[in-house]
């Protein structure tokens, strides 16, 4: 009997903590689908308004009900599948697009209490846990490796369609993302420079205050560069290149009808929700409260979930501004999409990199303030006059091929 009951103990304690992981799952999937629901609701009526538009307002209370409509419309349209199309791969590309934008929130915490040095762990059903599914100490290079698998969605959706308009949106979709990856991960690489962890709830909690926020402690440069790359990585206006109906009827998804465009669609939508959490946990403090009038947290009644109350409105706020940009932003040329990443954004994220490095080593090293300016000034110097040599050996390289295409 007293073998037993050692045995009985760990059962009961492993089906608790299953459970409380089975619970943080099922939170997330179906509050990630409500919350996209209510994203492509946002979206149209915040547009609306900004157009003098009335937008969705005949299902449910205020179109609320208008996108859960546009679903169950969608779901019982003629699914089709073209003839030359590679079956298989045209069938999995639309869940490689989708998936990875779910999984991304499994190391984002949600919540919690990270005040005084504390790691937002929270008590549920007796179990010390965080408000976040997994926190590995690589938790930032998971969130690279699922924002990565996203472009195979694109890419392959375009491929196996067997129609060329979609192969030349999927070709442009790889493209621009490989290109805005860049510098997307420079300015990623600053953060974790400030930070010191790879761990997203280390990189939460280094933020415990207005001025620790890493928009603040990184010098603003990065998360700018973020922001715009992380626009065009989620082909967002005014980089939707890859689905110009002008120019490519509808881009890498015009072979695809009923739930799998469906899919593509809110794929979309989850993505600008979830790149808004990344956004906030990386740079914005998370759950971190805003501290207003002196106050550590003016909503600490509501306990744990006071952070994600926080969260959800530094969230929003983003939101608003990736509407804000659909409905005031002309569209890039494809050559200005180039340009912006390869000649502006890289060299400037890697520029500032290289120049908080040097200051973080001269500090480690007991540099003066005059020695570590000077060493981050020859640096830049350095990096912006190979970025010049190499522009202008490009427009160098053009007029030899236009002047050989001339004798010719």
């Amino acid at each position: 009997m007293l073998a037993v009951d050692p045995l009985l103990d760990g059962i009961t304690a492993f089906s608790t903590a299953f459970l409380v992981v089975l619970i943080k799952v099922v939170v997330i999937f179906v509050v990630g689908l409500v919350g996209t629901m209510l994203m492509v609701w946002f979206e149209r009526k915040v547009i609306a308004f900004m157009q003098n538009r009335v937008g969705p307002n005949k299902a449910g209370p205020k179109g609320l009900l208008q996108t859960l409509a546009d679903g169950i419309k969608l779901f019982f349209k003629e699914d089709l599948i073209p003839e030359k199309s590679d079956r298989f791969v045209f069938k999995l590309a639309p869940y490689l697009a989708f998936v990875p934008a779910f999984l991304v929130w499994s190391v984002i915490p949600l919540g919690g209490d990270f005040s005084n040095g504390k790691d937002g762990s929270v008590s549920i059903l007796g179990q010390t846990t965080k408000l976040q599914l997994a926190d590995p100490p690589v938790g930032v290079l998971l969130l690279l490796a699922l924002s990565s698998v996203a472009v195979y969605g694109i890419m392959l959706a375009g491929w196996s369609s067997g129609s060329k308009y979609p192969l030349l949106g999927s070709v442009r979709a790889s493209a621009q993302m490989v290109s805005y990856e860049a510098a997307l991960g420079l300015s990623l690489a600053t953060v974790i420079l400030i930070a010191g962890t790879l761990s997203t709830s280390g990189i939460v909690a280094a933020q415990s205050s207005f001025t620790r926020w890493h928009v603040v402690a990184t010098g603003v440069l990065p998360f700018l560069i973020f922001l715009i790359a992380a626009t065009a990585e989620l082909n967002r206006p005014p980089f939707d290149l890859v689905e110009a109906e002008q120019e490519l009827v509808g881009g890498f998804n015009t072979e695809y009808s009923s739930i799998r465009f469906a899919l593509f669609f809110l794929a979309e939508f989850m993505n600008t929700i979830t790149m808004s959490g990344v956004i906030v946990t990386l740079f914005f403090g998370g759950p971190q409260p805003l501290k207003i009038f002196g106050n550590a947290n003016i909503l600490s009644f509501l306990g744990p979930l006071s952070g994600t109350v926080w969260l959800l409105l530094k969230v929003l706020v983003f939101l608003y501004i990736y509407v804000w940009f659909r409905a005031t932003l002309p569209r890039l040329r494809y050559d200005q999409l180039m340009n912006l990443g390869w000649k502006l954004m890289i060299p400037l994220a890697l520029g500032w990199f290289m120049l908080i490095a040097v200051f973080r080593v001269g500090g480690d090293k007991g540099w003066s303030q005059f020695e570590r300016i000077m060493a981050g000034g020859v640096g830049l110097i350095v990096l912006f006059a190979c970025a010049g040599l190499l522009r202008l050996a490009t427009r160098v390289s053009a007029r030899n091929r236009e002047r050989e295409g001339a004798m010719f």
